[in-house]
């Protein structure tokens, strides 16, 4: 791993629900944003965004497989405004409704 992405990248899964624009992210790198987009990406394999956004989801998968919490507060809490875009953006990437995968995940037949 690149070092110099450390920062970022301890930053982003400290506090994955925060809203983390790629220029905050390239400032505690000490680099230019479009540097280190592409270190990113390079390094990592993925963009800050998309990166971003699959830790947030991978957290909440988490909070559903392991609390009661409402899937409305464990969408603010992995920073999506609405439970809405929340289910969209988990549904897309889990290949089913946050409640139906807490569902499952309670009967053990997880996908992901």
């Amino acid at each position: 791993m690149d070092p110099a992405l450390g920062p970022a990248l301890t930053a982003i899964h400290r506090d994955p629900g925060r809203d983390w624009p790629v220029d905050e992210l390239a400032r505690l790198t000490s680099l230019s944003r479009s540097a280190f987009a592409a270190r990113f990406a390079e390094s990592v394999g993925e963009p800050p965004g998309a990166y971003v956004q699959r830790r947030r989801l991978d957290h909440a998968a988490r909070l559903l497989r392991s609390t009661g919490e409402p899937v409305g507060r464990i969408a603010a809490r992995v920073g999506y405004a609405s439970e809405a875009a929340f289910s969209r953006a988990f549904s897309r990437a889990y290949g089913s409704s946050p409640r139906a995968w807490r569902g499952a995940a309670g009967s053990g037949s997880m996908d992901r």
